[in-house]
């Protein structure tokens, strides 16, 4: 086994639970009333949620127009904080990542999760690169009404730089090492194996 001194460096590709932060667009029910995937982009989010706090990552959340389009999902507002209300498409202005916890500009990466996927997702992960974040946008956290918005929005997000991948990939590199009690927990989480 390599010790801890001697590991080479991790790539500055991979997440980091220390470099993280977990955004959660606009889950909302009025929206998922109308998402073919509705059950698998909840459930997803709400296992990222649960491993960003079992990890310790910051999580922040955001909700578009509540009082037209209702609160966010019951299962993920019983996980979140406060949540802001936004008009505007973009969430890149209006968060505030020192009510989300961390260590204000320190952390760099931001896994953005939600709906619709070309519109408050495309528009906020462009945005969060243009300020300088490394953004990653977990496929099967995303959604969209139509599958072809979905498809395009990704494709458009991984043009621009930003990195798609899956929630398993997020977990398991926030976790970056078996043998743990968190790793035990993020491996429950995966097998759906935790408590909802």
């Amino acid at each position: 086994m390599i010790e801890p001194e001697t590991r080479p460096p991790r790539s500055s590709e991979l997440l980091s639970r220390t470099a993280s932060r977990l955004l959660v667009v606009d889950v909302q029910q009025k929206l998922l009333d109308h998402i073919p995937v509705s059950g698998t982009l909840v459930e997803n989010c709400r296992r990222l949620i649960r491993g960003a706090q079992v990890l310790d990552v910051p999580v922040a959340a955001t909700e578009q127009y509540p009082d037209g389009l209702g609160p966010t999902a019951e299962v993920l507002a019983g996980l979140l904080g406060e949540i802001p209300e936004k008009l505007r498409f973009s969430c890149a202005e209006c968060l505030d990542w020192g009510a989300a916890g961390g260590d204000g500009d320190q952390r760099d990466q931001v896994v953005v999760c939600g709906i619709e996927a070309h519109v408050c997702v495309t528009q906020t992960a462009l945005d969060l690169a243009a300020q300088g974040y490394r953004v990653y946008v977990p496929a099967d956290a995303v959604a969209s009404r139509h599958k072809l918005d979905w498809k395009t929005a990704l494709g458009r997000l991984a043009d621009s730089g930003i990195v798609v991948l899956t929630t398993e990939s997020v977990l398991f590199e926030w976790c970056e090492v078996a043998g743990t009690d968190e790793f035990r927990q993020i491996s429950r989480l995966v097998t759906g194996k935790d408590e909802a």
